[in-house]
């Protein structure tokens, strides 16, 4: 759900797959030493290019200022992410920082006592860039801190503002009848609509959870995530939407088989090469798409709107959904750990960071190194957002929010029905 690379995200939100790293990734042996010297792990989801870059140079930056610590790094591919994770930590050999992505997915773990709480370990001159402890609310549980948000990841749709021209799409859609408009121009111009990675599960997902956020309140998405309840008629409603919608066939020939954000032939890969018109997708993908394109730079004629608003719908209009990408410590690592979050947060290392994966950097002081058309449309309409939700997947936990995305891509391959979909949430809630 980086869905960053999801991501957030990736979302964010987020395959779980199976063992632990090969030997070398562990960091139950991490700490201080005889000599008086600390080692530290760090697991991040940048495997390439200039997130990669920016890690390794934040990290040695850390280390001159810090003489005695030493971080290892290990960069680890976004969709694998969450299962690794969860297996290091649950064999009590984790890292000592880990990438977090807040909600339901964090309090598990905070429940299990496998994070750090971090409330008195926030420096003042980082919650000030942050503006204050509202900025940490997805990573707060139970009115204690234990994540430090590093990117803000709202979700909407690119497009391409060439293939719009191309197919005489004269403006963005705001509605669903619009929405279906642009899809049936792009098809008749000989691209596919929309690109949709759903090999990868959670990009299917999406639709349905930005269905469901125009479908529903605030107040029942919210009751949801305490109560993992569904039998309000929303959740169903959301789902109809979708089946309705994918009906129409908006989606890129072998969207099942299409990964998100692997190679030319992803759903990204798709955008970047002009070969379909829209993708919805977190704030992270502007990073994505840039390097999927041939020459690995931002796409010029990149574009981004907000989901459609839905009529009927009990969400409130410009609400928004997407996540907060950030950074936690083990319940064992040294407070060395802590003091690395800080340093990052700092203005130089968050505008390195914006520049470096294409995106919003939660410190309200570095949101000024934002250039990017898209970007500065998303931050806008985040700003102006009445309320902003986390991704589904991560607001009902890994259980549920597994089962929820495995039930949308059911649904879109004819295997299930919207029914389906929230039975699957009924059942896996059952089981917790």
């Amino acid at each position: 759900m980086t869905r960053k690379f999801r991501g957030a995200a990736g979302t964010v939100a987020l395959s779980a797959t199976i063992a632990l790293l090969a030997a070398g990734c562990a960091g139950g042996d991490a700490g201080g030493s005889s000599d008086g010297s600390t080692a530290m792990t760090f697991w991040h989801n940048s495997t390439t290019g200039e997130g990669k870059a920016f890690w390794e140079d934040t990290v040695a930056d850390f280390e001159a200022a810090n003489p005695g610590v030493t971080i290892e790094i290990q960069a680890i591919q976004n969709e694998d992410m969450d299962g690794k994770l969860q297996t290091a930590l649950n064999s009590g050999d984790a890292p000592d920082i880990f990438m977090a992505r807040g909600g339901g997915k964090l309090a598990d773990v905070v429940e299990a006592g496998q994070v750090m709480d971090l409330t008195d370990a926030i420096d003042d001159a980082t919650m000030s860039a942050l503006g204050g402890e509202g900025a940490f609310s997805a990573f707060t549980v139970d009115g204690k801190i234990y994540g430090m948000p590093t990117a803000v990841l709202p979700g909407g749709i690119y497009y391409s503002k060439d293939l719009f021209a191309a197919a005489g799409i004269t403006s963005t859609p705001t509605t669903m009848d619009e929405l279906n408009d642009a899809v049936t121009a792009l098809k008749a111009s000989g691209v596919d609509p929309i690109a949709l990675g759903a090999k990868d599960a959670w990009p299917a997902a999406h639709w349905y959870y930005f269905f469901a956020l125009r479908e529903c309140s605030q107040d029942t998405i919210t009751e949801a995530g305490t109560t993992k309840s569904f039998d309000d008629e929303c959740w169903s409603k959301a789902g109809e939407d979708l089946e309705e919608f994918a009906g129409t066939n908006p989606f890129n020939n072998g969207f099942l088989t299409t990964s998100a954000q692997q190679g030319a032939g992803s759903s990204a890969g798709l955008i970047a090469n002009h070969k379909a018109g829209m993708e919805l997708m977190g704030a992270w993908n502007t990073g994505v798409i840039a390097s999927l394109t041939p020459d690995e730079q931002p796409l010029a004629d990149l574009g981004w709107f907000p989901f459609p608003e839905l009529e009927g719908g009990e969400g409130e209009p410009g609400a928004m959904m997407g996540g907060v990408d950030g950074f936690s410590c083990s319940a064992d690592a040294p407070k060395e750990c802590a003091d690395f979050l800080n340093f990052f947060m700092q203005k130089e290392y968050q505008e390195g960071y914006a520049t470096a994966f294409h995106t919003l950097p939660a410190s309200k002081e570095a949101q000024g190194v934002v250039t990017d058309p898209a970007l500065q449309s998303i931050l806008e309409a985040y700003n102006e957002a009445p309320y902003v939700e986390i991704w589904m997947d991560t607001t009902f936990g890994q259980n549920i929010g597994n089962a929820l995305n495995s039930g949308v891509v059911d649904m879109l391959a004819g295997k299930g029905d919207a029914a389906g979909i929230v039975k699957s949430l009924a059942d896996a809630a059952a089981k917790e």
